[in-house]
C-alpha cells in the first residue's frame, strides 16, 4: 500500500452544495465527455457519482490519454506492454489519487520509489533521499549537499530575484512574471551555472519546453508544489504494472458499474448546440464516426490539438445570442482556443536488452547537459511485465527520453528521430558501460508532439473550465486553473473543476479538491518577497 498525504498544511477547496443524486431533479442529465485520459475520467467520475448519465468517447483504442496503455508485440513474437513513458506520481497529487483510489482504494498498485537520483555531464550527482520534508530546509539542505552548490553560492544569490519562488500564490504568481522567461529568471538568482542546469533544466524539461521558451511563473510554481509550499517532499510512486491493467481498467471496471458508457476509438469532429428556444433547445449534439451523441452538456477533455480541431470544425458553437457574456466574450475564447500551442516534440525509446543492467543501476535517472537524453528508466526495476520478461530472458528493459527535440530546419521526422536514437543510446552506453555489450532483443518508440507549451506570457489568455458556452466545459493539463497544480494533476484537478461546474448547474452537490498551500509558507520570508515584488 502505498503512503498517504502526510502535509497537515494541504488545502481543502469545498465545492458548491446541492443535492446527492440526479434522480432527484425528476430526469436525470446526460452529459458526454470528449476525451478518455486523465482530465476526462475525472470528469466522468463526478458526474457519474452523482447519478448523471455520462457517455466517454475515446480517440484511442485504450483509456488514459498520454499515460495510457496498450500491447505491442516485439519482433520475435513476444506481447508486451508499452506506454508513452515513465510518469511519477508525486504524493502531493491528492486529486489525481483520489480518482484512481475509485479503483484501487488502497492505491496497492502505485509503489514507492526511494530515489531520483540527478547526474550531469561532468558526473556531478544530486538526490533527494533523506531530504527533510518540511519547507524550508528541504531546499537548503539539497543545496548544501548538492556538488553543484557551495555554502558561499548560498550568499551569493540575489534574493530580491528569488523572492517569487517564496511568495508563489496563483494566480498573482503569474500576474508577477509570467512575462519573464525560466532560465532568463534563474540567471537572475545567480544560481551557480551547474545547479541550473541539473536541478532547474530537469525540472523545466518536464514541460517538454527548453527553459528559454517557458513561463517563469511555471516554474516558480514547480518549485512551490514541489518543495517550498508542500512538505510531502519528492518522493513518488509509480504504477507496478502497465498503466491500462494497474490504473485504467479498474477505473474503468468502476465507472462502468455506475452507468457509465465507454466508446474507444471514437474521434470526435465537431460539437453542435439547438438553439435555445424550444424543445430540445440548448442541448448538443457531438459529431463522431459513431454518428453522433445527445447530451445537455460537454466535457471537452482533449489534448490541444483535439480541442483546437473540435472548436474550429464548430462554428455554430455558442449562438453570440446566447453565450453567457455576449458576442465579445465568446469570439475571444474562440480565439484563445485557436491560440493554445504544443510543447515541442519528445522521444520514448524502449529497449529490450538480452543482458541486466547493473544490480546498483537507479529505477530512474535524470540526465542534465547529456543532450539530447533526459532521463533512464530501468522498468524491470518496477513493472511486472518487464520484470517478467528480463527474467525469462535474462536481460533488461530500459527506456530513454528525449524531451523539446524538434529537428533542425529542413531535416525531416524520420531522418532525425533516426539520430536521436543513435545518441540517446550512446549517452546510456557512456553512463550505464554494462549496456554498451547488450543485445537489443527488442525496440518500440513513440515520436509525440501534443504537450501543452507553457510560454511565456500566456496565462492570461489561456481558457479556464468554464466557457461561454452554457453547459460546454473544458478540462486538461493544458486549461487554466487558479490552483497550485502541475501536470497530471492539473489535468485531474480540471477534470474534477469541469464535474462540479456541471453539476452546480443542475443543482447538485460538487465534489472537494486538495491541493498543497496555495501561497508561500515561509512567514517572515514570505511578507519579505512579497514586499521586494511591489517595490
Amino acid at each position: 500500500m502505498t503512503a498517504r498525504p502526510t502535509d497537515p498544511r494541504r488545502v481543502r477547496h469545498e465545492p458548491a452544495g446541492g443535492l446527492g443524486d440526479a434522480g432527484q431533479l425528476g430526469r436525470r442529465p446526460r452529459a458526454v465527455v470528449v476525451g478518455g485520459g486523465i482530465a476526462g475520467l475525472a470528469a466522468a467520475t463526478g458526474l457519474a457519482e452523482r447519478g448523471v448519465v455520462v457517455e466517454v468517447l475515446e480517440r484511442e483504442p485504450y483509456l488514459g490519454g498520454r499515460v495510457g496503455g496498450w500491447s505491442e508485440t516485439l519482433p520475435d513474437g513476444t506481447p508486451v506492454s508499452m506506454s508513452r513513458g515513465f510518469h511519477a506520481f508525486f504524493r502531493q497529487y491528492y486529486n489525481l489519487r483520489a480518482l484512481l483510489r475509485r479503483g484501487d482504494p488502497g492505491l496497492e498498485r502505485l509503489v514507492p520509489l526511494e530515489d531520483y537520483p540527478l547526474v550531469d555531464a561532468q558526473g556531478r550527482r544530486d538526490t533527494f533521499r533523506g531530504l527533510p520534508r518540511t519547507p524550508p530546509w528541504n531546499a537548503v539542505l539539497f543545496a548544501l549537499r548538492s556538488p553543484t552548490f557551495r555554502p558561499s553560492d548560498l550568499l551569493r544569490l540575489d534574493a530580491r530575484a528569488a523572492a517569487p519562488l517564496a511568495a508563489v500564490s496563483v494566480p498573482g504568481i503569474y500576474e508577477a512574471i509570467d512575462h519573464v522567461d525560466a532560465q532568463s529568471f534563474v540567471e537572475s538568482i545567480n544560481f551557480p551555472p551547474a545547479a541550473r542546469h541539473l536541478a532547474f533544466e530537469v525540472f523545466s524539461r518536464s514541460f517538454f519546453a527548453p527553459p528559454s521558451t517557458m513561463s517563469a511563473a511555471e516554474l516558480a510554481t514547480m518549485f512551490h508544489i514541489y518543495f517550498l509550499g508542500s512538505s510531502e517532499g519528492l518522493m513518488f510512486d509509480v504504477p507496478d504494472a502497465g498503466f491500462d491493467t494497474a490504473l485504467w481498467e479498474p477505473l474503468r471496471h468502476y465507472l462502468t458499474t455506475r452507468g457509465v458508457t465507454f466508446r474507444t476509438g471514437v474521434e470526435v469532429s465537431s460539437v453542435e448546440r439547438s438553439p435555445v428556444d424550444g424543445v430540445g433547445s440548448g442541448r448538443f449534439h457531438v459529431n463522431h464516426r459513431g454518428g453522433g451523441s445527445e447530451a445537455d452538456a460537454v466535457v471537452l477533455a482533449t489534448d490541444v490539438r483535439g480541442l483546437r480541431d473540435i472548436v474550429a470544425a464548430s462554428p455554430g458553437l455558442g449562438d453570440p445570442a446566447s453565450a453567457v457574456d455576449g458576442p465579445d466574450v465568446l469570439a475571444r475564447w474562440r480565439d484563445d482556443v485557436a491560440a493554445l500551442g504544443s510543447a515541442p516534440p519528445f522521444l520514448v525509446q524502449r529497449l529490450w536488452l538480452d543482458r541486466p543492467v547493473d544490480a546498483t543501476r537507479p529505477p530512474f535517472l535524470g540526465t542534465g547537459g547529456l543532450d539530447p537524453l533526459d532521463n533512464i528508466s530501468v522498468l524491470d526495476r518496477y513493472e511486472r511485465d518487464a520484470a517478467g520478461w528480463a527474467d525469462r530472458h535474462g536481460g533488461s528493459v530500459v527506456e530513454l527520453h528525449a524531451y523539446s527535440a524538434a529537428p533542425p530546419p529542413g531535416v525531416d521526422d524520420d531522418t532525425w528521430t533516426a539520430d536521436l536514437r543513435r545518441r540517446s543510446v550512446a549517452r546510456l552506453h557512456e553512463l550505464y558501460p554494462e549496456t554498451a555489450g547488450a543485445g537489443v532483443v527488442g525496440e518500440l518508440v513513440q515520436w509525440r508532439a501534443d504537450c501543452p507549451m507553457f510560454g511565456v506570457g500566456d496565462f492570461a489568455r489561456r481558457p479556464t473550465v468554464a466557457t461561454p458556452v452554457d453547459g460546454l466545459v473544458l478540462a486538461g493539463d493544458g486549461i487554466r486553473i487558479d490552483l497550485p497544480v502541475a501536470l497530471m494533476e492539473r489535468a485531474a484537478s480540471t477534470g474534477w473543476q469541469a464535474a462540479n461546474r456541471l453539476l452546480a448547474g443542475w443543482g447538485l452537490a460538487g465534489h472537494p479538491l486538495e491541493t498543497v498551500p496555495t501561497s508561500g509558507r515561509l512567514g517572515p520570508l514570505r511578507r519579505a518577497a512579497e514586499y521586494a515584488m511591489r517595490t
